[in-house]
């Protein structure tokens, strides 16, 4: 009879990532606040709480596409004094002019209450929200304190490696 050695390793690797993720503190002249949710988007919340979308990326220092806002942040909604609660959803089709006139207010406040729309108001678009107040609020950022905190990574594998005899097949 002949014998056959057969070596096999067996290997297992676990993962776990390491990040380093940054708290913001709320301002502490902020009048309201909202902890994002899964799925929540700037114009989502902003419609949802009423707030105009400019507002609320310029209170939190988001950036343009609102890629830095995360589920579970803290975030503030509006300042003392700053914070305008009269607010629209852009529509398709919208014209600023239409707007303000809907509103009551002359579009010279619309555009002051909205900086980042354009004098021709060519970029605002479907699910935006405006600020629609015939008070001009004047939104300045905020300086906002961060506070770090880190998720540790670990990476492992595990090897297991042996041999394990087998008979070999007869021949004829």
């Amino acid at each position: 009879m002949v014998s056959i050695f057969v070596k096999f390793v067996v290997g297992v690797t676990v993962f776990v990532a390491a990040f380093v993720v940054t708290t913001q503190a709320l301002p502490s002249n902020c009048d309201r606040s909202y902890i994002v949710q899964p799925g929540d988007t700037c114009d989502s919340i902003s419609a949802a709480q009423n707030v105009s979308t400019y507002q609320l990326a310029t209170v939190n220092n988001l950036n343009a596409a609102c890629a830095n806002l995360y589920a579970g942040d803290q975030i503030c909604l509006g300042i003392t004094g700053q914070d305008c609660t009269t607010t629209y959803v852009v529509q398709s089709g919208d014209a600023c002019g239409v707007i303000a006139a809907n509103f009551g207010i002359p579009l010279s406040t619309l555009l002051a209450n909205n900086p980042n729309v354009n004098s021709a108001c060519t970029n605002i678009y479907s699910g935006e929200v405006l600020c629609t107040s015939s008070q001009i609020y004047v939104i300045q950022t905020t300086s906002i304190s961060t506070t770090p905190y880190t998720v540790t990574t670990i990476v492992s594998t595990l090897l297991y490696t042996g041999t394990t005899t087998a008979p070999a097949m007869a021949t004829p």
